[in-house]
């Protein structure tokens, strides 16, 4: 070993510098993350940052113990400061299991620093040489189970006995060599390898982890076949900041239903989530410059307040540019360095709920104040912290909605058509709040069309839709053009009545000049009925047919559908403009009942 390596080594073990790497395991039925491997890393650009060199150097001076009981201080510490959820594999190597200094209870005494129960522990034996004391290393792993500790064994199919030392050593879980994930997809010899790994556990009742998974095809098989845990570059690769959850759409139980969803409802925020991991206030503002090191992609690292009940309360974000022109300054890496990031976090920032709907965030991006306008913004949970999102998606997903709401809007009014209302009904009735539809018709507009012919008529159609937007522009308020002459607004406005009413008035006032003098003041038109013989019509009135719908009453959009065109017919019944609220709840239960007769 060189002189530079030993020394490196001395400086790594007296300063603690090693950096601890987080990769998820995830359970797949649950499709969840279900602990986290801790892997170790030494300082960046030193002989010493790969851990086979790393381990091999300890191993070469006697001091291996030393290196991995430090690796495992550090590994505690960093779960607990990063309050990850689920379990935490902890490697160690089993010729170091039965020395003194191992066994005296250190790692149980760290524990109950960083306040983690044991049972949050597992214990990962890494082969890397010939095993043969067998019986030293079942006493030491009894110590441990004792404690509450599990025991995870790496690598079979890898190492110097890997059948053996599972046999001997009853392990909680076992974990297949990456070489037999590595296109099993494809390859009849691995899978039959791996179903026979999978027998013999469930016979030993032990869990099988199967380790290096990288593409949805290898995941797919084992998936299928039904082994229980998985790990690997197709979820996520290791880092200091780890991912907090894994995309249900990487597990195929999950993506139809997705699909669906996606179809069938208004987009959320959450379809945004990108689960960057978030930081302290209180971690220093050389360690936050490390991560943006070793994560080139990021702009900005979210910051939180870490609640008593484990939650995480966004604070805002730290960003890469600020600790640039902070660090690369005249002193700067000397005088910042130890200090916390709090003062240099950027709360000036854009927050959304994660089940706001995206058609709904326009004005909050519009109300941005020039500071807020940044390329990310934080997704919450009831106001916890979920992960980052990216303006530039949101705009795609925005400018789509346009795009498709433009598809099935009216030609000539440009308000939603009937694929959109049906839509927003079927929303209303999820909510299982009270909401009022309002159907509204056109009387005597044939006539009218007739006679002052289309462009006048249409002129009709694109003047009342004006008179609805005017009038109905609650947040919560939808105005659909079902067609032709007929409207409908689904609004959750306690005074639906006096906007039904503001309505009627502003129309009455405004239709009159739509006819020649003459004709007001006759007070309407003398044309051909559909029979040829001349009829007098009157001004063109609005027929408005309410239903007020309590929680659960209707199952679908077409009940709806049925009681407000009910309402509306009883509407038309009624002379001039009119305005019928219907009573007649049992009314849709008749029409199912003649339905199924």
């Amino acid at each position: 070993m060189s002189l530079c390596t030993l020394l490196n080594l001395e400086l790594i073990l007296q300063e603690k510098k090693l950096t601890v790497y987080f990769q998820p395991i995830v359970e797949n039925k649950q499709a969840d993350i279900f602990a986290y491997e801790a892997l170790i890393r030494g300082p960046i650009n030193t002989p010493l940052y790969n851990p086979i060199d790393l381990f091999n150097a300890a191993s070469e001076q006697g001091r291996l113990v030393e290196l991995e009981l430090l690796c495992r201080e550090l590994s505690i510490v960093q779960f607990q400061t990063l309050n990850l959820p689920g379990k935490l594999f902890l490697n160690a190597s089993p010729e170091t299991l039965f020395q003194p200094d191992f066994r005296a209870g250190k790692t149980l005494k760290m524990l109950q620093k960083a306040n983690l129960d044991p049972n949050r522990v597992v214990i990962e034996l890494t082969e890397h040489s010939p095993l043969n004391n067998y019986q030293a290393v079942r006493e030491a792993l009894q110590h441990y189970k004792e404690m509450g500790f599990e025991i995870a064994m790496d690598d079979l199919g890898s190492g110097y006995s890997g059948l053996r030392m599972w046999y001997e050593l009853r392990p909680d879980y076992v974990k297949i060599d990456r070489h037999f994930m590595r296109d099993i997809d494809s390859d009849k010899v691995k899978q039959q390898f791996v179903l026979s790994i999978k027998n013999i556990a469930n016979e030993l009742c032990c869990k099988v982890i199967a380790e290096g998974v990288e593409t949805a095809n290898e995941f797919q098989f084992i998936e299928k076949i039904g082994v229980g845990f998985c790990q690997g570059f197709y979820f996520a690769r290791p880092s200091a900041l780890p991912i907090r959850r894994v995309s249900k759409n990487l597990f195929s139980s999950h993506q139809e239903k997705t699909i669906t969803l996606l179809d069938n409802q208004t987009p959320i925020i959450a379809e945004l989530l990108q689960q960057i991991p978030a930081i302290s206030e209180r971690v220093t503002v050389e360690y936050s410059a490390k991560l943006f090191k070793q994560n080139p992609d990021w702009e900005s690292i979210p910051v939180v307040e870490l609640m008593p009940s484990g939650k995480q309360k966004p604070v805002g974000l730290i960003r890469r540019n600020c600790l640039t022109q902070l660090l690369f300054s005249k002193y700067g890496q000397e005088l910042s360095g130890k200090k916390s990031i709090s003062t240099f976090v950027d709360k000036n920032v854009l927050m959304l709920e994660s089940q706001l709907a995206i058609e709904q965030v326009s004005h909050a991006i519009n109300k941005q104040t020039e500071a807020q306008k940044a390329l990310e913004f934080i997704i919450t949970d009831d106001g916890y912290y979920e992960g980052l999102g990216s303006i530039m998606d949101l705009f795609k997903v925005m400018t789509n909605l346009q795009i498709t709401s433009a598809r099935h809007a009216n030609p000539l009014t440009l308000l939603p058509g009937n694929v959109p209302i049906n839509k927003k009904l079927d929303q209303c009735l999820k909510k299982q709040s009270p909401f009022t539809v309002a159907y509204i018709d056109l009387d005597n507009f044939k006539p009218y069309n007739d006679y002052y012919g289309y462009e006048k008529g249409d002129q009709i159609i694109t003047g009342l839709a004006d008179i609805l937007r005017h009038i109905v522009n609650g947040k919560q308020d939808f105005i659909g053009h079902i067609g032709g002459d007929d409207f409908i607004v689904i609004t959750e406005n306690e005074h639906w009545k006096s906007v039904c009413a503001e309505i009627l008035t502003q129309f009455s006032e405004w239709v009159r000049h739509r006819y020649l003098p003459e004709d007001q003041i006759m007070g309407g038109i003398s044309a051909l009925d559909r029979f040829g013989k001349k009829q007098f019509y009157p001004m063109l009135t609005l027929s408005i047919g309410c239903v007020l719908l309590p929680p659960s009453f209707c199952e679908s959009y077409h009940d709806v559908a049925v009681l407000a065109s009910h309402a509306k017919s009883m509407a038309k019944k009624q002379k001039g403009n009119s305005l019928y609220i219907t009573q007649e709840t049992s009314f849709i239960n008749q029409q199912r009942v003649a339905v199924v007769g």
